[in-house]
């Protein structure tokens, strides 16, 4: 059986893709596509406001992008210098908050210790923050994607506890994503199955899929996470 997975493979130094491996032990043939590309933003922003950890009572993750942006700004020889000497240890005092094993790996990567990685999503993280944290005390930093949740935020407003959010990417199409599933239902015909992993995935996918598949589109099994 064939599944089209609508995502990024895992990074190939980490080892092969585990939703590929797992489905395969199954029988189902799987392929990933990749749906979504990320600009990032404001990056000059950004570290401007990490070389100032005295003002904020930690940082808040819930995108491994946002991370990815930190590490685009510590490949600058002088900030990577900065951050190596002082800054790390300065924000290392204070709690850097994640939500998944994944975001959790990235903040080691540069350095700081996560907190929270085992709440699994935004809305018990944020609970997780409540827990710890005082009303009206210094403000999260929290860098995030132009089209993040409000669950997060809406919580800790609710609670009086600061949060000051900036973005640092924006969501985009995946530049190669109608030629990827033209040449797979055209090399691989109909499958019979679909993975959307984001409301964007949708946005950009379904109505390629729909045209692609005809008539059989209700012959495809439609799955999100």
């Amino acid at each position: 059986m064939k599944i089209v997975l609508l995502k990024e493979p895992k990074d190939k130094d980490s080892g092969p893709d585990p939703y590929i491996t797992e489905l395969g032990l199954y029988g189902f043939e799987a392929t990933l596509i990749p749906v979504l590309s990320f600009e990032f933003i404001s990056l000059e922003s950004l570290f401007e406001k990490l070389s100032h950890p005295e003002c904020y009572g930690g940082l808040v993750f819930t995108s491994p992008r946002a991370l990815e942006a930190i590490k685009i700004c510590l490949k600058e020889n002088s900030k990577n210098e900065a951050w190596s000497k002082s800054l790390k240890q300065r924000w290392n005092t204070k709690p850097a908050y994640v939500v998944g094993k994944a975001t959790a790996s990235l903040v080691e990567e540069i350095g700081l210790t996560p907190q929270g990685e085992k709440s699994g999503n935004a809305e018990k993280l944020a609970e997780y923050i409540c827990s710890r944290e005082k009303p009206n005390s210094s403000a999260l930093l929290f860098p995030c994607g132009a089209l993040k949740r409000e669950v997060l935020p809406t919580v800790l407003r609710e609670r009086g506890i600061p949060l000051e959010g900036l973005t640092v990417y924006q969501t985009t199409q995946h530049s190669d994503l109608q030629e990827s599933l033209s040449s797979y239902f055209s090399q691989q015909g109909i499958p019979a199955s679909i993975v959307f992993f984001s409301p964007s995935g949708v946005k950009f996918c379904l109505q390629h899929i729909q045209k692609l598949s005809g008539d059989f589109i209700n012959h495809i099994k439609v799955s999100s996470l």
